[in-house]
């Protein structure tokens, strides 16, 4: 079997920018976005229409739509919360699409803390709602729906769920759809507090295709304070095969974070740059520019000032080509900024920078792959 197709989604202008500081500029914000469109990414979260009350970075998001470039074959996506989000966001429409689910879903939080810090409202009242969306959906005649589940494997505040207690709460979902007439084809996981680990994410899809194995789209969105958030995309691809799709989230330099879950900055998501490398080294034609990406890494940590999370925009990518190779007499490479010689170049290393080795390193090895004119991929 092969690799489910993999369907990205960028969210650095919404779950990045949510966590920084509100005097970012607006200017930044523009090149920033502009950027992300020039990399290959096809699906972008621009940001969300929400009160700059209780979220002041996206209090120009008007104006950064406004001035955004769009790219063609991009998709800008906008997020809103409520009937004046969505009000906000449809004068930008095109280039924007509202919302990040096509299709009709029900939608419940495992932690009764985290919802009602989150967005104001219990566990109870979000349950109390399926009535009415599985209603309109019927209205509206929809053919299929989603189940979705946001902090899934755990919470800062009550601990760890259950594969049990997720699959009850899915299955309740499942059933008030079943019961509408309207199959079930999409199920969406959320941690947004950093519980995932790669094999309860494996466990986890591996028993729901059992259940349910008309079920053909899983979405994740993980978040990465314990690190662990890359690896658990790694284990839900080897969860599926061809015949599935699999959206992912992250940001690039994996910045991003909520006020609301006790970890802020530290909370993270997968690093962008670092997740399309990995698949780049697999062999999986994404069409993403790794490069690219590093790139917008570094513009990312200019404009909040500070270094990112990203491994790959620190340390580069695994060398590709035989020009990639790092020259055999490399002084002491010391620092991160002296480490960005695999892109800058000579440029990068002080004139300086120590350097015992009076010529060139001899190797056979080296000289092989010269001679075969390629480097060969990891296997």
């Amino acid at each position: 079997m092969g690799w489910p197709k993999i369907e990205y989604t960028d969210e650095t202008m919404r779950e990045g920018m949510q966590i920084e500081s509100a005097r970012i500029g607006t200017d930044d914000k523009v090149r920033l976005l502009d950027a992300l469109s020039q990399t290959g990414l096809k699906r972008l979260v621009v940001g969300s229409f929400v009160s700059p009350k209780w979220t002041p970075q996206m209090s120009d998001i008007d104006e950064v739509v406004s001035r955004m470039t769009p790219r063609e074959g991009v998709t800008y996506i906008g997020l809103a919360l409520n009937q004046k989000g969505v009000e906000r966001a449809a004068a930008h429409v095109p280039p924007l699409t509202i919302g990040l689910s096509p299709i009709p879903r029900l939608f419940v939080h495992l932690c009764d803390v985290f919802v009602r810090r989150n967005v104001n409202v219990s566990q109870e009242e979000e349950i109390a709602r399926w009535p009415a969306a599985v209603q309109r959906a019927v209205d509206a005649g929809a053919t299929e729906a989603a189940i979705w589940v946001n902090a899934a494997w755990g919470s800062n505040f009550t601990g760890g769920f259950s594969q049990q207690q997720r699959m009850d709460m899915l299955g309740r979902e499942h059933e008030r759809w079943t019961e509408a007439g309207i199959k079930v084809t999409t199920a969406w996981l959320g941690d947004p507090m950093s519980w995932n680990m790669p094999h309860n994410v494996e466990n986890q899809i591996a028993e729901m295709r059992r259940t349910w194995p008309e079920i053909t789209t899983y979405g994740l969105h993980l978040h990465n304070a314990r690190g662990m958030a890359l690896p658990s995309m790694y284990a839900a691809m080897r969860a599926l095969d061809e015949r599935h799709t699999l959206q992912l989230d992250g940001t690039v330099g994996g910045i991003g974070g909520c006020p609301y879950c006790g970890n802020g900055q530290a909370t993270g998501m997968v690093p962008t740059e670092d997740f399309f490398h990995m698949l780049e080294a697999m062999g999986i034609d994404t069409g993403v520019d790794v490069d690219a990406l590093i790139r917008v890494a570094w513009l990312a940590e200019e404009i909040v000032g500070r270094p990112l999370y990203g491994r790959v925009s620190q340390a580069g990518p695994l060398p590709r080509t035989v020009a990639e190779l790092y020259p055999t007499d490399l002084p002491f490479i010391e620092d991160v900024a002296e480490a960005r010689h695999f892109a800058l170049g000579a440029a990068a290393i002080p004139a300086d920078a120590v350097s015992p080795w009076p010529a060139p390193i001899e190797s056979l090895q080296r000289k092989q792959v010269e001679a075969e004119g390629r480097v060969r991929p990891p296997r």
